[in-house]
């Protein structure tokens, strides 16, 4: 089934059930207020909302209504947990390798992990609002799972079990804060602003043949000013499939339902695929060329993130964000 949450002006939004060709939708204020209500309580609440989707796919939800993406909070506007990963280490190697340092074996089995701001993420509409373009403002296309409670030292194959829900990331990186950052050794805050996320999250079987082995084997579209500059599969060249991801966070703490964990950067080591996210493009052209040419992101840039099925429908909806420049705040008197 696939749901999103509708902005009704509250802090969490309304949990609606969105048709599987997301053309209608109908509230589940009857069945549960929020996505996080519905994760609490999921053994009881998901056959209720699975019984509506059906109507709802058959044409008979009385109540339904048309589903408008710009009208969605971001499936869980807020999260207990976003844990994001590195699982195409491709991605770290190409980094790495611009600027010429050695990659770590370990890499390769051990995978990398932040834990990121998830007390405001952005809806799919809504704007990049920065303050400064010199900041390095760059998109980041990935996907990410919504868990249920995991236990502590869950392993792999016991973490696939508590895989509830899928959906899109956009996670926005301030690539010219990240170094003077990370160089304080304690990790990422200014850096990585609001998360954005796709209008809905499904579930897994939504995905078909697409979800195999903890891995969504479909290609992530990134269009970047009406130019579409990465596919890459994101069933390829994951080194740490979902579950594997969920372990590792879980190695010395549980994970409560509604945790987010993601991706990182979908990455091919086909360079034909293009990129989902600038620094990739620039490394490759440091490597190339010893300087890298394309810019980040500026005011008014536009970025579409999506991913379609096996006959060319969207399965998410689409991430589509404009980069706006903030107001200067107001002095006070």
């Amino acid at each position: 089934m696939k749901l999103a949450t509708i902005n009704d002006g509250t802090r969490d939004g309304q949990l609606a059930v969105v048709a599987r060709d997301l053309k209608t939708a109908h509230l589940a204020d009857g069945i549960a207020p929020t996505l996080q209500a519905a994760l609490d309580d999921w053994p009881f609440i998901a056959p209720q909302l699975a019984d509506l989707y059906q109507l709802l796919n058959g044409g008979r939800a009385a109540k339904s209504f048309e589903f408008d993406p710009a009208k969605c909070m971001a499936p869980l506007p807020r999260a207990y947990q976003w844990a994001d990963g590195s699982a195409y280490v491709n991605h770290v190697e190409l980094v790495r390798k611009a600027r010429g340092a050695e990659m770590p074996a370990s890499f390769w089995e051990d995978p990398l992990m932040y834990q990121g701001g998830s007390d405001d993420f952005s809806g799919p509409t809504g704007d990049i609002v920065m303050a400064h373009e010199e900041w390095g403002i760059d998109f980041e296309a990935e996907v990410a799972v919504i868990t249920g409670d995991v236990p502590l030292g869950v392993t792999p194959d016991q973490a696939q079990l508590h895989i509830r829900l899928l959906m899109l990331v956009n996670d926005v990186s301030l690539r010219n804060l990240i170094a003077p950052e990370l160089a304080k050794g304690f990790g990422f805050v200014q850096s990585k602003p609001a998360s954005s996320f796709s209008p809905v999250a499904v579930t897994p079987d939504e995905l078909g043949e697409a979800w195999k082995d903890g891995k969504v084997h479909l290609p992530l579209r990134s269009t970047w000013n009406g130019k579409l500059v990465g596919q890459p599969n994101a069933g390829v060249d994951m080194v740490f499939n979902f579950p594997q991801l969920i372990a590792h966070l879980c190695k010395t703490r549980k994970a409560r339902a509604g945790t987010i964990v993601g991706s990182g950067t979908v990455s091919n080591k086909d360079a034909k695929k293009g990129y989902s996210c600038i620094a990739e493009k620039r490394c490759l052209e440091m490597i190339a060329d010893g300087v890298a040419s394309t810019p980040f992101m500026l005011f008014e840039d536009m970025i579409k993130i999506e991913m379609l099925d096996a006959a060319g429908k969207s399965i998410f909806g689409a991430i589509e964000q404009k980069v706006e420049q903030a107001e200067a705040p107001k002095r006070g008197r």
